[in-house]
C-alpha cells in the first residue's frame, strides 16, 4: 500500500505541473493546488488507510484533475445566459463526458466565508438552497475526502422528478486558492432509495480565488457535470441545469449576506 500511495501522489503532481505549463491564464491557482497535493504522500503516511479508502482518495483526486483540466481548456465554450448582475452561465460538449456547464460570478465575501459555507458547513445547504433537499456525510477519510449523500429537490412541476446523489469529494486548499472536486460512487450505507432515481455527477468542482484587488470579494467558479438519468428530453435537462446554477448564486448570496457578520 506505501508504494501505492506514493505513486498517487506522483501521478497527481506530475498531471497538475503539465497542465500548469499549457496555459497562461489559470497556470497560477494550478500550480497552488500542485504544491499542496504535493504534500499528498506524507499526509498518507501520517495514517494507515484501508484499501477501500484509499480508492475514495484516489477517487476524489481523480475527479480533481479531470475538473481542472477541462476549466483549463478555454475553447469551444458557449453562453447559456447572462444575468444582469454579470453572473454567466456557459457549456461545452465533451466527446468522453457529454455536455458540461461552467458558472462564472463574483461573490461579495471573502473566501473564508464562502469556503466555510460550502466545505465546512456542507450539511447544512438544504437549509438556503431550495433545489437541495438534503446533504448527509456518509464517511469522512483523512482531512480532505468525504462520502456524501445528496437529496435533490423536485423541480418545479415535477419536471424532472426526485434524484439522489453518492459523491466522493476531495477540498483542496493552497493559500488563497480553494478547489473543490467531486464524482459519483458507491457507499455501502447508501444504497439507492425508494422514491429516487440514482443519477450521478462528475467530474465537477468549484474554484474559489479573492477577486485582484478585492480581497472582500470571491470569484467562484463552478464545473457542473450530471448525468440525470430516466428518460428526459435534452433541453429540459439543459434548462435545468443552468438554471440550477444560476439559482445557486443567488441563494447562496442571500446565505451570506445573513450569516456573515458585518464589519466596520
Amino acid at each position: 500500500m506505501t508504494g501505492l500511495r506514493r505513486q498517487a501522489a506522483v501521478a497527481i503532481s506530475q498531471e497538475l505541473s503539465r497542465l500548469a505549463c499549457r496555459s497562461p491564464g489559470p497556470s497560477t491557482w494550478i500550480h497552488q493546488v500542485r504544491r499542496r497535493s504535493s504534500l499528498l504522500s506524507s499526509r498518507l503516511e501520517e495514517k494507515s488507510f484501508s484499501e477501500m479508502e484509499m480508492s475514495y482518495v484516489k477517487q476524489g483526486e481523480e475527479a480533481l484533475q479531470k475538473s481542472l483540466r477541462i476549466l483549463e481548456d478555454q475553447d469551444g465554450w458557449k453562453t447559456e445566459t447572462v444575468a444582469g448582475n454579470g453572473d454567466r452561465v456557459l457549456s461545452k460538449v465533451l466527446p468522453d463526458v457529454g455536455k458540461v456547464f461552467r458558472l462564472e460570478v463574483v461573490v461579495d465575501q471573502p473566501l473564508d466565508a464562502v469556503y466555510g459555507e460550502l466545505v465546512d458547513k456542507m450539511e447544512q445547504m438544504g437549509d438556503w438552497n431550495p433545489n437541495v433537499k438534503e446533504v448527509k456525510i456518509l464517511e469522512k477519510i483523512g482531512k480532505d475526502t468525504v462520502i456524501t449523500h445528496e437529496k435533490a429537490a423536485a423541480t418545479p412541476g415535477n419536471m424532472v422528478g426526485p434524484r439522489d446523489f453518492v459523491s466522493v469529494r476531495c477540498s483542496k486548499r493552497r493559500g488563497s486558492t480553494c478547489v473543490l472536486a467531486g464524482m459519483a460512487t458507491t457507499h455501502g450505507a447508501m444504497p439507492e432509495q425508494e422514491g429516487f432515481v440514482r443519477a450521478e455527477n462528475g467530474p465537477t468542482c468549484m474554484v474559489l480565488r479573492p477577486l485582484p484587488g478585492s480581497p472582500g470579494q470571491t470569484r467562484l467558479t463552478w464545473l457542473l457535470s450530471i448525468d440525470l438519468k430516466g428518460w428526459l428530453p435534452k433541453t429540459i435537462i439543459n434548462q435545468v441545469l443552468s438554471q440550477t446554477q444560476v439559482d445557486f448564486a443567488n441563494h447562496l448570496r442571500q446565505r451570506l449576506a445573513q450569516t456573515v457578520p458585518v464589519t466596520c
